[in-house]
């Protein structure tokens, strides 16, 4: 049985191996190829290698599904939800940001202090529903 693999693309990335397969049939020239993806023809050149080595999925972002490099130590996540458990459990996300900044010196984003404090199951500062009234 020939199994077939998935790949995810992103409409820029399924619209480049479309032009790209065009170079490699010669339906367009890799200089033309080069102007319609806004590359020049050696990195057009460089894709066609890669489609020949990998199929279509060489061309997909080579960073998709990796952890970001800009996200934060898990010692300092770790440190931070301890901090807001012991002393701001109480405390909105905004304001929470402030006091760790002003009382510990550990300059986060609001939205930072929103999202993780939810991700380790603190739900007490979503928004209420309105009660419906007749």
């Amino acid at each position: 049985m020939v199994r077939e693999e998935t790949v995810r693309m992103s409409v820029q990335e399924l619209k480049r191996v479309h032009v790209i397969r065009q170079a490699m049939d010669k339906a367009v020239r890799q200089r033309e190829a080069g102007e319609v993806l806004g590359v020049t023809t050696r990195q057009v050149r460089r894709l066609i290698q890669r489609v020949r080595a990998e199929g279509d999925g060489g061309l997909v972002h080579r960073g998709r599904g990796k952890p970001s490099n800009r996200r934060s130590a898990p010692a300092l996540k770790a440190r931070v939800l301890r901090l807001y458990d012991m002393h701001y459990r109480d405390f909105g996300p905004t304001l929470a940001a402030e006091q760790l900044a002003a009382r510990q010196g550990m300059a986060l984003s609001a939205e930072t202090l929103r999202r993780w404090p939810r991700a380790a199951g603190v739900t007490h500062f979503q928004r209420r529903a309105r009660p419906h009234r007749a």
